[in-house]
């Protein structure tokens, strides 16, 4: 991982949004520039991802999901809900056909490349990206204030040695943190008071916490 200190994303947090698909950082141009989503296409994308974090919550974590940590939570959720969701996906998902379900995206093939597709440090392209180069690389800044969150958006902390992703899901925030115990699956929700009064303050998603750089948008996104 690129080192990157908290001066360079406060910095960039305060002043300058995230470019979209390039380092935003060191400027280096990304490897391809890729299709983004209508606003309708957006907003079917957010409530898919909503809907796939959920089910992880709700359900467990799918035998289908690697890598499972922070970022791996929000790679997850963005490539399945880039997919066709038809009855083999929704069984494959655990989520019945009876509940109440998001419009298809109905990509393009452009569009549809999108997925597992992420810009890396130095602009490569792969099916991996951690936290840092989840924001860095393919977001775009917000804000710090949580009244600009759209569903779906990241919560992005920086603890120094560690960075931390958070997944806006509304009323609640939703992510995943290290096992406790054997049947411990790591994944969390919180309420968005009780996060603003988190009893260890870094965690909180507060303007004047100097361990919360931000919100992000996925640069894909309309």
């Amino acid at each position: 991982m690129m080192a990157v200190t908290r001066r360079h994303l406060l910095g960039l947090a305060a002043g300058c949004a995230m470019l979209p698909w390039a380092n935003a950082l060191t400027g280096a141009p990304a490897a391809a520039m890729p299709a983004y989503l209508s606003k309708a296409q957006s907003r079917a994308f957010q409530a898919w991802m909503l809907r796939i974090v959920n089910a992880q919550m709700e359900q467990g974590p799918s035998p289908r999901w690697q890598h499972r940590d922070c970022a791996g939570l929000v790679r997850f959720a963005v490539n399945e809900a880039l997919t066709v969701h038809d009855a083999k996906w929704m069984r494959a998902n655990g989520i019945g056909s009876d509940r109440q379900l998001p419009p298809e995206l109905d990509l393009t093939p452009a569009q549809k490349a999108l997925r597992n597709r992420w810009v890396q440090t130095g602009g490569t392209v792969g099916h991996y990206v951690s936290a840092i180069g989840l924001v860095q690389n393919n977001s775009r800044f917000i804000g710090r204030d949580l009244n600009q969150a759209q569903p779906g958006d990241l919560l992005f902390f920086d603890q120094g040695d560690e960075h931390h992703l958070m997944v806006w899901m509304g009323a609640r925030i939703a992510y995943h943190t290290g096992t406790v115990t054997p049947n411990d699956n790591g994944l969390r929700t919180v309420d968005v008071p009780q996060l603003k009064t988190w009893k260890d303050t870094r965690w909180q998603p507060a303007v004047d916490n100097p361990n919360f750089a931000g919100m992000f948008r996925l640069a894909f996104l309309t």
